[in-house]
């Protein structure tokens, strides 16, 4: 069901909605963000209710209903947006059943039990805009100044003999 104005229109599609604020988007961290890791991140902001930010979960278990499939691409992603520090760590899960916490940085802190001491305590909102991301160059490699690529014509020479390694017959 849509939402109505005051007016009787439809301004949009009835349910929550995820706050992503343009500082967050522009920001070097997050352009430094590999498309998944960008995915990931939208599904951490849709775990946000408003009173939640440090309990977020990014297990295996709770994602995998969410479209993740893989274990690894998961990790790989999750490290990502730690490092660029837009989460932070409130949680150190453990096996068999205590999954890690997780909070994003654009939003303050929610005063919830159960956080770890040490993690919680180095939390600082907008920690992503101090981030130090190392981002590709567009710069041309050294040793291409010459601005002129070769291409090849099809009539450059060949060895005529068999490249070094490989001996006998080919099959």
């Amino acid at each position: 069901m849509a939402k109505k104005s005051r007016y009787g229109t439809q301004t949009r599609d009835a349910g929550g909605f995820i706050a992503l604020p343009w500082a967050v988007i522009d920001s070097p961290a997050y352009m430094s963000l590999s498309p998944h890791a960008k995915v990931l991140l939208i599904e951490f902001a849709r775990q946000l209710r408003g009173d939640n930010n440090g309990m977020l979960l990014c297990s295996r278990a709770y994602m995998s209903e969410r479209g993740w499939k893989s274990n690894d691409m998961l990790t790989k992603c999750r490290d990502e947006l730690l490092s660029a520090k837009l989460i932070h760590q409130t949680v150190l899960g453990h096996r068999p059943n205590r999954a890690s916490w997780y909070a994003v940085t654009w939003i303050g802190l929610d005063k919830l039990n159960g956080y770890d001491a040490d993690l919680s305590s180095m939390f600082v909102r907008g920690s992503y805009r101090a981030s130090t991301i190392k981002t590709q160059s567009l710069s041309r490699p050294t040793g291409q100044e010459s601005g002129l690529l070769h291409r090849p014509t099809g009539q450059e020479k060949r060895p005529l003999s068999r490249p070094t390694g490989l001996s006998g017959a080919i099959s």
